[in-house]
């Protein structure tokens, strides 16, 4: 072999090395994490209420992440402000120094859409900024366009689903066979949001959904339901029908390591107390394993 056929060789090498490297972003932190999972909020669970605030609610009951959702007030300080990718440099710094105050980390950001091209790259050059692990998303059409985001970025998405709607059958995302067929062919990096409160309404079997997705669950939106098949406020983690601890055991089954959001819609303006309760419960669950 040649010199110069030898340094073309070690080239494609080293390439192929790097390209093999981008396919897996990099992961949560291990200190974020409890019982193997990085637990905290959905900011929604306290959407009455700044992401600000929601930071400070969320290391109130335990968690250690947060995942964010665009058109938040962002601070009592600043109630012209919004959390949101269109943020200054400013903002983001302020942000940053609120979440580095109360030790939580910021690791996700939705669910989140955008009008156009030029859109979805702000929203990726904003996650970039904030670090984050994943954007959760709804958008189909533009797949391809995000799908080169993702791998430029080296940042997951994940597609959320909304409980099925029976007046318009052309929102699919609801369905995890559906969700699987549009990511499976896709960058590695693109997978589902398991919402199992949405799953539940939907008449669907959380752990049963989980399993269909097996290696592509990006995150999930933790919630229990007292009652499968009907639009029900959430419960306290093991204490409904979703089966939490199957959940956990075959998310650990997979290899899961994505963010767990728990997003409570119940009691609204008092919801810290539950959702202690909720993160004490994932921390049980390890303990017991």
């Amino acid at each position: 072999m040649t010199s110069s056929l030898k340094t073309i060789t070690c080239s494609l090498a080293a390439t192929a090395a790097l390209l093999a490297v981008a396919a897996v972003a990099s992961p949560i932190p291990d200190d974020c994490k409890m019982s193997g999972f990085a637990v905290g909020c959905q900011a929604y669970t306290f959407n009455k209420f700044s992401a600000f605030e929601a930071v400070e609610k969320t290391a109130q009951a335990g968690g250690k992440i947060i995942e964010f959702y665009p058109g938040q007030k962002l601070s009592l300080e600043h109630p012209d402000l919004t959390l949101h990718h269109n943020a200054s440099p400013e903002t983001i710094a302020a942000i940053k120094a609120q979440l580095a105050k109360h030790g939580v980390r910021a690791v996700n950001y939705g669910v989140v859409g955008a009008k156009d091209d030029a859109e979805w790259r702000q929203i990726f050059e904003f996650a970039k900024k904030l670090d984050l692990y994943a954007i959760t998303i709804e958008d189909v059409p533009h797949l391809d366009a995000i799908e080169k985001l993702v791998k430029e970025f080296d940042i997951r998405v994940a597609y959320h689903e909304h409980a099925r709607q029976p007046n318009n059958p052309n929102y699919k995302l609801w369905d995890p066979n559906y969700v699987l067929s549009i990511v499976k062919d896709r960058d590695p990096r693109i997978g589902a949001c398991a919402d199992t409160g949405h799953w539940a309404t939907s008449g669907l079997k959380p752990l049963e959904c989980i399993k269909i997705l097996k290696g592509r669950v990006i995150s999930a939106h933790l919630k229990d339901r007292a009652e499968i098949g009907r639009q029900m406020p959430d419960s306290i983690l093991g204490t409904g029908v979703s089966d939490i601890s199957g959940i956990l055991k075959e998310l650990k089954r997979q290899k899961f390591q994505g963010n767990i959001s728990i997003e409570y819609e119940a009691n609204w303006d008092n919801s810290v107390p539950d959702v202690a309760q909720c993160v004490g419960f994932i921390r049980g669950w390890g303990a017991r394993k």
